[in-house]
């Protein structure tokens, strides 16, 4: 594996044993990799937990996004001018990455400034 990826995994899952994601981590070559193990938890991370144990998963994963997207406005995709944009080949392509960048509250997901919405199972 050599893409950005995040690993989450409970320690205390017996459908898959944590050590599989331990090893998956450790010979993976990608240079941007996360774990997360959470103790306690099972199998379902986002499923089947108490709502106090789904919502740490969540904001997990939304902060690992968070971290790697631009963070991008509706504002600044409308913008009827091409300020802080690059044209190459009839395709715009955002500045953002080498530009300062906004740092998220945690209330949006990847900067886009819409509320996060998390489905939850029935169970």
């Amino acid at each position: 594996v050599i893409l950005p990826f995040f690993v989450l995994h409970g320690e205390a899952d017996i459908v898959t044993d944590p050590e599989v994601s331990k090893a998956l981590y450790e010979k993976a070559s990608s240079k941007d990799k996360t774990i997360k193990l959470y103790p306690g938890m099972w199998h379902g991370l986002t499923s089947g937990e108490p709502d106090e144990n789904i919502e740490i998963v969540f904001a997990d994963i939304t902060a690992w996004l968070d971290k790697r997207c631009n963070a991008v406005t509706f504002e600044q995709i409308l913008r009827p001018s091409n300020q802080g944009f690059e044209k190459f080949d009839n395709v715009m392509v955002s500045m953002a990455a080498t530009s300062s960048r906004t740092q998220s509250n945690g209330t949006y997901l990847c900067g886009l400034k819409r509320p996060r919405m998390q489905r939850r199972s029935a169970m």
